[in-house]
């Protein structure tokens, strides 16, 4: 199978992703039926020990300063779906201006971060990490209020889990995701 920046901006636009599955890292295309998403609009509150590290400036947060230090984070779990192909990939998708990522600073350290796509006023969430509490919260909210300056009306979170659910999750139908896809790729590419 052919995968590169072209296919994966075109699988994107159509509602799809990557994650590489089994030992020799097959990757396969997901669009899943109901679709996670975030509302922007209905952000669930940081939590009181969040909102306090980062006013102590435990925390630092920037964008795009180490994608690949953040996607290779991201994949350093027992059970990744991502595989080396789609960090090299997302690598250059990042090159190109497409794939995004927050990092969070304890010092000079990354501690945690998040990385995704941005196609239009739409934000295409892949993964999280963080090795000191709260790290991938404050990359978040970090880019919860960068995608909230820049008009954003689509944060996909693809599927839900308890962790995406504490941030705001909620599944909506396939066709309601594709009538919001549809409406968010009409602008231009907003980061």
């Amino acid at each position: 199978m052919i995968f590169n920046p072209e296919i994966v901006i075109y699988a994107y636009r159509h509602g799809y992703f990557p994650m590489a599955e089994g030992e020799m890292e097959d990757i396969y295309w997901h669009s899943p039926n109901p679709r996670a998403i975030i509302p922007l609009d209905n952000i669930k509150k940081r939590s009181r020990s969040l909102t306090k590290s980062i006013r102590k400036n435990e925390f630092k947060c920037t964008m795009d300063l180490d994608f690949e230090q953040v996607i290779r984070a991201c994949s350093d779990r027992k059970d990744t779906w991502i595989s080396e192909e789609i960090i090299e990939t997302y690598c250059e998708l990042n090159k190109m201006g497409i794939a995004h990522s927050v990092e969070t600073w304890m010092g000079n350290k990354i501690v945690g971060g998040l990385y995704g796509i941005s196609l239009g006023s739409a934000f295409f969430g892949e993964s999280m990490f963080n090795t000191e509490a709260d790290a991938a919260k404050a990359a978040f909210y970090y880019l919860i209020e960068y995608l909230k300056s820049k008009k954003f009306s689509l944060l996909d979170s693809q599927y839900i889990n308890k962790f995406t659910e504490q941030l705001g999750a909620i599944e909506i139908s396939k066709r309601e995701y594709y009538r919001m896809l549809e409406i968010a790729l009409e602008n231009k590419n907003l980061l």
